[in-house]
């Protein structure tokens, strides 16, 4: 078994708490390889940001669990080399068994996520409760959740919307001893979330039903990538074909960061950043072969898009 500790990474809880009290949100960056890794530490510490770096299922078989970790370790030490120590947590995002929680526990992650909601509430809470206790037990936090987005994102899918009770989250958290829940309030995963005409809402309201019943507690939102028109536009120009979507708006999401909201997801956003580069690049110089030649841009607009998040929309700026 390896310890998070020695791999230079921090758990969720101190971070957390900082941001409840400050009014802003940590990122959760979800990444699969090295230049997502580059970009995502590179824009946090110029912006002096916390940071969760986040792997899917999916991104731990495609990646290689044993070399997700040294990367997380590499991470920490490319954040000194350009000098500054941030907190940054490596974060499990949806597991949905025990098994594959306490393999991740067991190979470094500092955090991790298990998805219970596609049970029902008493096997959510049993699922929820088991995990937490092998997890702390190893000082690794836990993100539980109540509700389901509506989307596909990886392995993660479901065609409705289940909003979040708010008179079940104060038994869940009591009964289950997570260090903060996802809940399901309008927001979406994947990049077509919305479409033209629609008027994409996050539902504050519960949101703030939820802060009145768990004071302070730390909420996770899923699903918050706004989807840049002017990057799905450039994908298009340059041979794309997306389909017409829009995401969350981004000042709905800095009301919801300053709020008790601490952590928000951002996947698809970064993914479209990256597919546009790479697009413009193959489209401008079709003779182009080496690879660093496309990945290179790719990284750079994926870590812009990254620093316009951390100041503009989570506020998580010079906050280590």
């Amino acid at each position: 078994m390896i310890s998070y500790k020695d791999l230079g990474l921090v758990n969720s809880k101190e971070i957390f708490a900082k941001a409840v009290k400050g009014g802003y949100a940590i990122p959760a960056f979800n990444f699969n390889n090295l230049e997502q890794m580059q970009a995502i530490i590179s824009a946090c510490v110029e912006t002096k940001s916390p940071v969760i770096l986040q792997v899917s299922s999916g991104a731990r078989k495609y990646a290689n669990q044993t070399l997700l970790r040294y990367l997380a370790q590499g991470a920490v030490e490319y954040a000194k080399e350009l000098g500054a120590e941030i907190p940054i947590v490596l974060h499990l995002d949806h597991g949905d068994t025990f098994e594959l929680c306490k393999s991740c526990i067991d190979m470094g992650f500092s955090s991790v996520m298990i998805d219970g909601s596609h049970h029902s509430y008493e096997e959510n809470v049993k699922l929820t409760k088991q995990v937490v206790e092998y997890a702390h037990a190893h000082g690794v936090t836990v993100e539980g959740e109540l509700g389901v987005l509506a989307g596909v994102e990886d392995e993660v899918s479901s065609e409705h919307h289940t909003y979040t009770r708010p008179e079940e989250v104060e038994d869940f958290v009591t009964r289950t001893g997570v260090d903060s829940l996802a809940i399901s309030i309008g927001t979406s995963h994947g990049a077509f979330k919305f479409k033209p005409g629609q008027d994409p809402e996050i539902r504050l309201d519960i949101l703030h039903e939820i802060e009145k019943r768990i004071p302070g507690f730390p909420i996770v939102l899923h699903g918050a990538s706004s989807v840049p028109q002017d990057i799905v536009e450039q994908i298009n120009k340059y041979g794309g074909k997306l389909e017409d979507s829009i995401g969350i708006p981004e000042e709905q999401l800095r009301k919801a960061a300053a709020s008790a909201v601490c952590k928000i997801n951002i996947d698809s956003d970064g993914r479209l950043a990256m597919t546009a580069a790479i697009r413009k690049v193959f489209a401008e110089k079709p003779e182009e072969f080496d690879p660093r030649k496309y990945l290179g841009p790719a990284r750079d607009s994926l870590k812009e898009l990254y620093k316009h998040k951390i100041v503009s929309v989570l506020g998580s700026d010079n906050k280590i």
